[in-house]
């Protein structure tokens, strides 16, 4: 096996003994069959079938059965074969790899929107009530039992969830995860083109536009997040997006493509349910004051 191809003999009506050596620049693939007796005036035929060529696994499967599993997707396989389904079912009819990534990126998101609405409400809830969090810091700084069970208190009446941003990360790690060896191992995606300098989305991209996009969206959906209320936190946070932008210089570029548009459909997700919740306590002001 390398990255892309395999090489496999395939007998068809016995059993062998298969194996492989490397000599010089040369490599040979092989096997040893159990002994046949052949009666006299009679023949005996073994078939055996050799494949030569790319990891296309629907080609694989019909050659031999497992063979198809030398497409390696590691630990997250089933998420990995089942993303690399809906992807090729999305090329079959768009015809270009890029869009197809476009598109499963939002059938993904449309698929957590429940949940990230979820996390999107208590994040723009506790982006509300960081004033109300901040004076209850400036008053019980040094009492910081005190402060949390004002906190708790405020947590409770908001019906916040301080924890729930964390939900659509958590979520989306293993959907990332799995993408990336489907990205990485499928051969179908091996230089297949996107649009203008992205010709080969296996590869990275060559002029580092998308992992600086991406790093762009990252940093604007950030500001749309409440701040954290630890100042060395926060400073963390800001820096984020450059150690995310440095790490996906190098990875695929339809990885890359992947967590960009995931980022766009996110920051307008979130920032409608923004202005929802700026609507919500407007009202609930109004409603005090009156």
């Amino acid at each position: 096996m390398q990255h892309y191809f395999v090489s496999a003999w395939i007998p068809e009506n016995f059993t062998a003994t298969f194996f492989s050596r490397e000599t010089g620049d040369d490599y040979f693939i092989g096997f040893n069959s159990q002994p046949v007796n052949v009666a006299p005036n009679k023949q005996v035929t073994l078939d055996a079938t050799l494949y030569a060529g790319p990891k296309v696994q629907s080609e694989l499967k019909d050659v031999a059965v497992g063979l198809n599993k030398t497409v390696d997707y590691g630990l997250l396989w089933p998420i990995s074969k089942i993303l690399f389904a809906i992807l090729d079912g999305i090329h079959k009819v768009i015809g270009n790899w890029g869009w197809s990534i476009i598109v499963l990126t939002i059938l993904v998101k449309i698929a957590l929107m429940w949940f990230s609405n979820k996390s999107y409400y208590s994040m723009a809830k506790m982006r509300a009530i960081a004033p109300r969090l901040a004076a209850l810091k400036e008053e019980h700084g040094d009492d910081r039992m005190k402060m949390s069970q004002e906190m708790m208190a405020i947590y409770k009446e908001e019906k916040v969830n301080p924890m729930a941003g964390c939900l659509p990360i958590l979520m989306q790690m293993p959907i990332f995860l799995a993408l990336y060896w489907v990205l990485v191992e499928s051969v179908e995606l091996r230089h297949a083109p996107w649009i203008l300098w992205i010709q080969d989305l296996s590869a990275m991209d060559p002029w580092f536009i998308l992992p600086l996009l991406m790093g762009a969206s990252m940093f604007v959906q950030q500001q749309l997040n409440p701040q954290p209320a630890d100042p060395m936190q926060a400073k963390v946070m800001k820096f984020l997006p450059i150690i995310f932008t440095a790490f996906m210089l190098f990875f695929p570029a339809g990885l890359v493509l992947y967590w960009t548009v995931n980022n766009l459909f996110s920051m307008t997700q979130q920032y409608i349910v923004n202005k929802k919740v700026e609507e919500e306590q407007k009202r609930r002001t109004v409603k005090v004051l009156d």
